[in-house]
């Protein structure tokens, strides 16, 4: 009996290291369900390790799949009279997630909520009012947002970050700012807690009742995709065509001036419409653009001295004519480097890199590159 029973013993301990391995790949299952199973809204139910860290009762929260490219979720219920409960999950790549409350369906003048967690992994969640699209209106601890006390806190887990949090209101805005940071960039830091820009942003419709989001276009974003059309035409394409055919086709009969003056004149016309475009604009938006707008003004005053240059125009066997070529030539230059220059301003400030910097880019590149080798023939046959 004894040799029998330490047989069996000698047996279980033989295989002990199979049911180790065992074990232990059904807790590294049981870990891996726990924190990454939130990758959906298959469920409106958080995962345990999260839901014991959150300040407030999370047992009926709805689950909304409000950013799918970025795998945003957004968890919300009303928790009482003037209380609602949100719990917005992301993936945590080293960079701030942000989710505003908009007035009027644009980024500037929201409120929101912003966390992230640093690289020693401390994490952090504040308030801002979004003043405007320069760092330094962009304000921490500003805004409208009634956060209650002692309800608030911000989760990181594995590959997921959850900012929780309990709004004082009768009923959130319906139109929702989300936004991620860029991952090169350092965490904000005190005293400030300034934001670097964002590297994605999307904008919102959203129905509380449905839990179904809509993405909604910026305000005004027509007659802003006009006003970059117009000026990136006429100043930044037009102007610069009319002038290469001035300097390069003259060899060809005097058909090169009546298409300069038409060219040229066309250009001015579309870009002077860009421009007013931009001021109506500037009027009906709360955005810095300063530097911008001082620009489309000296080189829509740059222009017009050239409409005044050919109404003045002397005769080509005038003493003065070496002189007006001068003016005119080193006007017009000036004026396209300015335009050329304020075109991709625009762009930046609009947040259109990836939409207009290539094809904008590659255009200026094939003009550059005709007017050097045209130029190289012109000193070459000199």
């Amino acid at each position: 009996m004894k040799k029998k029973t330490g047989i069996i013993i000698m047996q279980l301990l033989s295989k002990l290291h199979f049911w180790l391995l065992i074990l232990g790949c059904l807790h590294i299952i049981v870990v891996h369900s726990q924190t990454t199973q939130d990758s959906s809204c298959t469920t409106s139910i958080l995962p345990n390790i999260i839901n014991a860290q959150i300040l407030f009762d999370t047992s009926s929260l709805t689950c909304s799949n409000v950013w799918p490219s970025e795998a945003f979720l957004l968890r919300y219920s009303q928790a009482g009279p003037s209380l609602w409960s949100f719990v917005l999950s992301a993936p945590n790549t080293n960079s701030y997630v942000a989710m505003g409350f908009s007035p009027n369906g644009g980024m500037v003048g929201s409120s929101a909520v912003v966390g992230w967690v640093a690289g020693d992994g401390s994490a952090t969640m504040r308030r801002y009012f979004l003043g405007g699209k320069t760092a330094s209106q962009v304000v921490a601890d500003q805004g409208n947002l009634r956060v209650l006390q002692n309800s608030s806190s911000i989760i990181s887990v594995s590959s997921q970050m959850y900012l929780a949090f309990q709004l004082v209101t009768d009923q959130p805005s319906p139109q929702l700012v989300y936004a991620v940071g860029n991952s090169n960039n350092q965490a904000p830091s005190p005293p400030n807690y300034r934001l670097t820009a964002h590297r994605n942003q999307m904008t919102v419709s959203f129905s509380y009742d449905s839990g179904q989001s809509s993405q909604i276009s910026a305000p005004y974003s027509n007659l802003k995709r006009v006003h970059g059309i117009l000026n990136a035409v006429g100043w930044g394409a037009l102007i610069p065509i009319g002038a290469m055919i001035a300097r390069y086709t003259k060899h060809l009969g005097s058909q090169w001036l009546y298409a300069h003056a038409f060219i040229q004149t066309l250009g001015f016309i579309l870009g002077l419409s860009g421009v007013v475009a931009g001021l109506i604009l500037n009027d009906r938006i709360d955005i810095n653009v300063a530097k911008h707008k001082a620009l489309g003004i000296i080189i829509i005053t740059l222009g017009c001295l050239q409409i005044l240059a050919i109404l003045i125009r002397p005769s080509t066997d005038s003493k003065v004519r070496k002189y007006w070529n001068w003016y005119h030539h080193n006007v017009g230059r000036l004026l396209i480097v300015l335009a050329v220059f304020n075109v991709f301003y625009g762009i930046h400030l609009a947040d259109a890199e990836s939409d207009w910097n290539v094809p904008y880019g590659v255009f200026i590149g094939i003009i550059v590159t005709i007017a050097l080798s045209l130029e190289l023939r012109l000193l070459m046959e000199d």
